[in-house]
């Protein structure tokens, strides 16, 4: 009878032993499909404006603050960043990295996809360069954060991605093909709407229309 309880017992033990790792499984597949899922190169768009021009008497400069408004996977602005530059040409570092398209290595829902960060904004201006952070190394790029959903595995999976993406030798095991970082930049001025978007076989690039009258003279700058 004890030799029967203790097989029984140990059924019970491998049986939810096995429940468990499945059911982590699947959890890690859902949360890998909603992360891949949000890998769409023609979904990366971000805008920028010229919201202030002024002048800082002390240096003698010309202040320029734009208004970067980047957009998710889905199309949805997420929340705006403002950067004050003592110039107005100012460029946008992406890191752009592309998987193989023959890559089988996590599934076929890599193959061909690729993934655009926008990294640093910034101003050359030799040693007084000035530049700001828009998403950190590590981190979990804000278009890509899957909604409502905290997990150590994604955060594991970008923290790895970034390890990957900037060590070439590492980038080969992973199905990488490229990991290239690109400054698509322009000459801010206000009165105009800056478009970056992102072609779908690669490489970012910045368009510039008039806004719209219905925009003009609300809290924005318009010169003349």
């Amino acid at each position: 009878m004890k030799k029967y309880i203790t097989f029984v017992f140990f059924i019970i033990v491998v049986v939810s032993a096995s429940f468990f790792f499945i059911q982590r499984h699947i959890k890690k597949e859902k949360v890998l499909e909603r992360i891949i899922n949000n890998l769409k190169a023609d979904s990366r768009i971000a805008e920028v404006l010229v919201v202030v021009v002024e002048y800082d008497e002390p240096t003698g400069e010309r202040l320029t603050t734009i208004k970067f408004l980047e957009y998710n996977s889905e199309g949805e602005p997420l929340e705006p960043k403002y950067f004050t530059f003592s110039g107005n040409t100012i460029q946008f570092q992406s890191l752009v990295v592309r998987f193989d398209e023959d890559y089988a290595g996590m599934g076929d829902e890599l193959r061909g996809k690729s993934v655009y960060l926008f990294w640093k904004v910034f101003m050359l201006d030799g040693k007084d360069t000035e530049e700001f952070t828009i998403t950190e190394i590590g981190s979990i790029p804000r278009g890509y954060k899957v909604k409502d959903l905290k997990s150590d595995f994604e955060r594991k999976l970008w923290e790895n991605f970034w390890e990957y993406a900037l060590n070439k030798r590492k980038a080969d095991t992973l199905g990488i093909k490229s990991a290239q970082i690109e400054a698509p930049g322009s000459v801010f001025i206000p009165g105009i709407l800056y478009t970056l978007k992102i072609e779908h076989d690669g490489g970012i690039f910045i368009e510039s229309s008039p806004l719209p009258d219905i925009l003009k003279g609300e809290n924005i700058y318009i010169p003349g």
